[in-house]
């Protein structure tokens, strides 16, 4: 008689996890407000202004810059911090495409760099083997949730005289030592996509301590213009990157109630590394106590296919979404073998561009375990569950890997 799911066997649940987006009145009040205000951009409205002031507040940071995107909020934060042309920039090859996209955007050179396995987030010892000449700025992502090591590279960047962008786009209230996320270089980039853990659908923010970067920033998404310049005075090279006020209407509403829906999910991520440690060939991300709090973007562990039946991380995924568990394989391959970056299709229409790095020969093994063999996430949304649906996260891998056999 089959035991999985997948077999014909009785999945452990078949209740779905909690809805994303969460909402409510407050949501639906705030758009009201900007509705009947006839204000709907943020040149003439209250509501972005506001929830800049918010959260960069929230951050412990001085300065806070809405954008369209965190794609873009990446691209002109490393503008403003005045990386550029003839700049490599370190970056992660286990990270979203915007990470590197935005190097390439802003005319400068990304250069990947290894994760170390038992974070996932970059490996600090290698980005130090990679600060060859040229490097001028290095991206740490606070991948899923997970600060970087800052310790570390705070005190690359000191050595070597690096700027920092970090990408936060995963991380709002994250802390590493007890201080926020974002606030430890020239400036930190956060989205609000719709995965995200708030979301107005599309959105990002620039936040930072630098006032010549804010200022920067705040040209560079608004057509170069200045606070005290004319309407039709542009100062320097700049697109209209703004949010609106319907965008800025839901996040301040989403912002209200975060805190409690980020405790919700570290405590869940804190449950689930501690109840899956016992489970044969399943390895949890390593702790760290100077990770004092976790935004819990994602629950990422580790996969090990000889404790299951030598079976491929994409038998084992298929398995747990046959028992009401949503799993994700996450992402396919390291950035360096995306296509883009193969071919340097950096021009018009995708056409290949003379480049100065050749992304055919990097190699970073743990990345590619990750993708490849490794590497299962959960999303948000589940950690927001309650404690028994955590145990039935549990119990669906410990009964896949019991019965291993029937994977296919």
């Amino acid at each position: 008689m089959a035991h999985l799911a997948l077999k014909g066997g009785d999945p452990v649940r078949r209740a779905p996890f909690p809805a994303w987006p969460i909402w409510g009145d407050e949501e639906i009040e705030n758009l009201a407000t900007v509705v009947r205000s006839g204000k709907w951009g943020c040149t003439t409205g209250s509501f972005t202004a506001e929830f800049e002031r918010k959260f960069s507040a929230y951050h412990s940071a001085a300065y806070g810059v809405c954008v369209n995107s965190g794609t873009t909020a990446l691209r002109i934060a490393l503008l403003a911090a005045d990386i550029g042309p003839g700049d490599r920039v370190l970056v992660p090859a286990y990270t979203f495409f915007a990470s590197a996209s935005a190097v390439v955007e802003a005319g400068a050179v990304p250069v990947f760099v290894d994760i170390d396995p038992a974070t996932c987030t970059i490996d600090p010892r290698l980005a130090e083997e990679a600060c060859t000449d040229g490097i001028t700025a290095l991206m740490p992502v606070h991948f899923a949730g997970r600060p970087a090591d800052m310790d570390a590279f705070t005190a690359l960047a000191r050595k070597r005289g690096l700027k920092i962008i970090e990408d936060a786009a995963q991380a709002w209230g994250s802390e590493w030592r007890g201080r926020k996320v974002g606030t430890f270089g020239e400036a930190g980039c956060f989205s609000f996509q719709s995965s995200k853990n708030i979301t107005a659908g599309e959105g990002g923010v620039i936040v930072t301590n630098d006032e010549v970067v804010a200022r920067m920033a705040r040209s560079h998404s608004n057509c170069g213009r200045r606070p005290q310049g004319q309407w039709y005075e542009h100062f320097s090279l700049g697109g209209n990157s703004r949010m609106t006020e319907f965008q800025s209407a839901v996040l301040l509403a989403q912002l209200a109630r975060y805190e409690g829906q980020r405790k919700t999910r570290e405590k869940n991520l804190l449950y689930l590394n501690e109840r899956l440690a016992g489970v044969q060939g399943i390895q949890t991300l390593e702790s760290d106590p100077r990770v004092s709090a976790h935004s819990a973007h994602l629950f990422i562990f580790r996969y090990k296919r000889e404790a299951f039946a030598g079976k491929p991380k994409a038998a084992f995924v298929r398995a747990l979404q046959e028992e009401g568990i949503p799993a994700s394989s996450g992402y396919a391959d390291p950035l360096y073998n995306q296509p883009v970056f193969v071919n340097t299709a950096f021009g018009p229409r995708g056409r290949s561009v003379p480049w100065p790095v050749d992304y055919r020969s990097f190699h970073c093994p743990a990345t590619e375990r990750a993708c490849r063999e490794e590497a299962v996430w959960l999303t948000q949304n589940v950690l927001l569950g309650t404690g028994s649906d955590m145990d039935d996260v549990v119990e669906a891998i410990d009964k896949v890997r019991t019965h291993a056999g029937e994977m296919e």
